[in-house]
């Protein structure tokens, strides 16, 4: 069975930044690909980024040109690069795994950005 496990999270001021981490329980090279999704209360999940087993990253139109998604296959960890920090990126964000047919998340870190 599959765990991803987030951290990174916590509470910040407007335009500052935040690194998340999520580390999975085995090799990432596995995956088809491995994203970040936020859930702010109220709304509906989103995916934020994704970073393809080729490389290709694609990110949401909300963020781009402010975070960057990575990986460290030999960590079997990949992260997420938070700058510019506005009030609305204030969310849960969820690390998630698509192999074959399956799909995995992590439990969720808590992202709070203050004015």
């Amino acid at each position: 069975q599959v765990q991803l496990v987030e951290s990174g999270g916590g509470l910040v001021q407007a335009g500052g930044s935040l690194r998340l981490s999520c580390v999975a329980s085995g090799s990432i090279f596995s995956f088809n690909a491995m994203s970040w999704y936020r859930q702010a209360p109220g709304k509906q999940r989103e995916a934020v980024a994704t970073i393809a087993s080729g490389g290709i990253r694609v990110y949401a139109d909300s963020v781009k040109g402010r975070f960057t998604i990575s990986r460290d296959n030999a960590k079997n960890t990949i992260f997420l690069q938070m700058t510019m920090l506005k009030l609305e990126d204030t969310a849960v964000y969820y690390c998630r795994a698509v192999r074959s047919n399956f799909d995995y998340w992590g439990q969720g870190t808590q992202v709070t950005v203050s004015s």
